[in-house]
């Protein structure tokens, strides 16, 4: 190999090492936590952007249909308080029941055995 040929093998493995290290510094600023949260961020609010868009279509779509599944979904919701509210309209004497007349709480034994 000739002097010309050396040197220019050094300015090439000069070059790459600069490419090199210029891709790493770009790798690791990528890699770099904040940058990472923040990609992550921006893809989440991306999709979260995609499904209420299509959300939206399906309501204007359908709306009979998503007001049925909503209202079913609010009723599953709220079936204890419906259920303790219909029992309170069918039988409402028993709205004290479990209390004696001086306003103290009976014990499961008392109610069993009539003691008040």
């Amino acid at each position: 190999m000739t002097l010309t040929g050396i040197e220019q093998a050094r300015r090439d493995a000069l070059r790459s090492r600069q490419r090199f290290e210029r891709t790493l510094a770009a790798v690791q600023s990528r890699l770099h936590p904040g940058n990472l949260a923040e990609e992550a961020w921006d893809g989440v609010k991306d999709k979260g952007a995609d499904l209420a868009d299509g959300a939206l279509q399906a309501v204007k779509k359908r709306p009979a249909a998503v007001s049925l599944a909503l209202g079913a979904f609010a009723l599953f919701l709220a079936r204890a308080p419906l259920q303790r509210a219909v029992s309170r309209l069918i039988s409402p004497g028993d709205d004290d029941a479990g209390i004696d007349s001086g306003g103290t709480e009976l014990t499961e034994k008392d109610a069993v055995e009539g003691v008040s």
